[in-house]
């Protein structure tokens, strides 16, 4: 077992050099498994271990005896040790979810917060093939599609899992050869929790009338699982760069044409992939909504809107798909431009001005140039107000701002958030837009007014 073990190190770049890696041990035969096998791998790779103990608060004196024996394990090894106390079922109670899910939110968040206190790092957890096999169960019953069907990983972000084609069997068969002390958890053999129900009751009846390897039988069907989604999403991602137009803090803008080109299943998997970079999650967002969206988007009727859960929206405007939080600021604001880097984090805006001599216009994708004579006063970004005029490049009159938006097929709810660059008197330039007839460059221009405009 420690040869395969120290194989999943290696393969999976779990671990490198100098990494700090917390370890999560409950005292039982897998994270016990899980702690002697990484003291192993310290005999050829340097890198530092904290040992981690979350007492659920379900269990009792039985829990405090855990605390103490992986303490004095830590201590007897030589590791630092952290611990802390819960009270996972108030917590879920609190935040209404499941205590399965509670237990995992505060075992995951101690575990970051020791981490954080030493410099960051990875969380090494003892989950294994039958774990595998309870997790695949669980979605299938829940309907999962194939992401759900490829499992756990050995890699997720910042959780690793060197056990994780290791079968239980395998595992207790390494506990015992090495005569490895631990401890007994008497809730894991009660089915108080699904996933008990699963180990307990539903695996053992598939391995005794069904099929007597189901384990590794899952495990191959993960695997492959794993296989096409991750080409899959190299795919998305590949179509999701073409089809952005805009990403911004709050919204993800994508262009319509080439969404509806794509296959349905890319289509998926492109809004999946939006709503994940908007939100850091797609938890609360199920099968049904991304149908929903898919439709929406689909069908691309200018003005149609979508609700959906954890405050985001779907809607159409002219050739642009958006899916943004639902809370617009549309109240008015008015900042002072000033020469050099002006940077607006509440707009999510980036502006750098400077002056140059002579009459070359300067100009690029977000790069505007204007006649710095021409400048009235001192220069503002601000959004729109009522009555707003201008006299867009190339036209002899001023045209209402309200009406070119509505020639230029602006959406109305995005009208009030685009930044106007103006001076005392005049608009100057429409951000991502049109700019002025009247701070135009001519040959008479002595001094030009360079504005370099960027959303972040």
């Amino acid at each position: 077992m420690i040869n395969k073990v120290l194989s999943n190190i290696k393969e999976h770049n779990l671990i490198l050099e100098n990494d700090n890696v917390v370890v999560g041990v409950s005292g039982g035969p897998d994270s016990m498994a899980l702690l002697y096998v990484l003291l192993e791998q310290k005999k050829t790779l340097n890198f530092q271990m904290f040992v981690c103990h979350v007492n659920h608060g379900v269990r009792g004196d039985d829990a405090l005896s855990d605390r103490i024996f992986v303490e004095e394990k830590a201590r007897e090894l030589g590791l630092p040790f952290y611990y802390v106390d819960v009270d996972m079922k108030a917590y879920a109670k609190e935040m209404k979810i499941t205590a399965e899910e509670a237990g995992r939110k505060l075992r995951y968040g101690f575990f970051r917060d020791v981490l954080e206190s030493n410099g960051g790092g990875k969380i090494a957890v003892a989950h294994n093939k039958n774990d595998q096999a309870e997790t695949l169960l669980l979605r299938i019953m829940r309907g999962t599609g194939i992401d759900g069907i490829r499992g756990m990983d050995f890699v997720y972000r910042d959780i690793i899992r060197p056990l994780l084609n290791v079968s239980r069997a395998e595992i207790e068969h390494f506990i015992c050869t090495e005569d490895i002390e631990t401890v007994l958890d008497k809730t894991n053999l009660l089915p108080i929790y699904n996933r008990n129900k699963v180990r307990l009751e539903l695996l053992p009846y598939m391995i005794k009338n069904f099929n007597p390897n189901i384990i590794d039988t899952l495990w191959r069907l993960s695997r492959t699982a794993d296989l096409d989604t991750t080409y899959l999403n190299k795919i998305t991602e590949e179509k999701y760069k073409l089809i952005v137009k805009n990403q911004l803090e709050n919204s993800i803008i994508l262009d319509s044409a080439m969404f509806n080109k794509e296959d349905r299943c890319i289509r998926l998997r492109l809004l999946r992939k939006a709503i994940f970079n908007l939100k850091g999650s797609i938890q609360g967002i199920a099968e049904v909504h991304l149908d929903s969206l898919e439709d929406l988007f689909r069908r691309s009727e200018t003005g149609k809107g979508l609700q959906l859960p954890n405050g985001l929206v779907g809607r159409i405007s002219y050739n642009d798909l958006i899916i943004e939080m639902n809370v617009l600021d549309s109240k008015a604001y008015e900042h002072y431009i000033y020469e050099g880097g002006n940077f607006f984090k509440e707009l999510g805006i980036y502006i750098y001005v400077y002056i140059v001599e002579g009459n070359k216009i300067i100009k690029g994708k977000s790069t505007r140039s204007f006649d710095f004579d021409s400048i009235k006063g001192t220069l503002k970004i601000r959004n729109r107000r009522n009555g707003d005029r201008f006299k867009p490049h190339g036209l002899k009159g001023t045209k209402k701002l309200k009406d070119y938006f509505i020639d230029n097929k602006v959406d109305k709810d995005l009208r009030d958030r685009i930044p106007l660059l103006v001076d005392d008197e005049n608009i100057i330039w429409v951000m991502g837009y049109a700019t002025s007839e009247t701070h135009k460059v001519t040959d008479k221009t002595r001094k030009i007014l360079v504005v370099d405009y960027k959303e972040v």
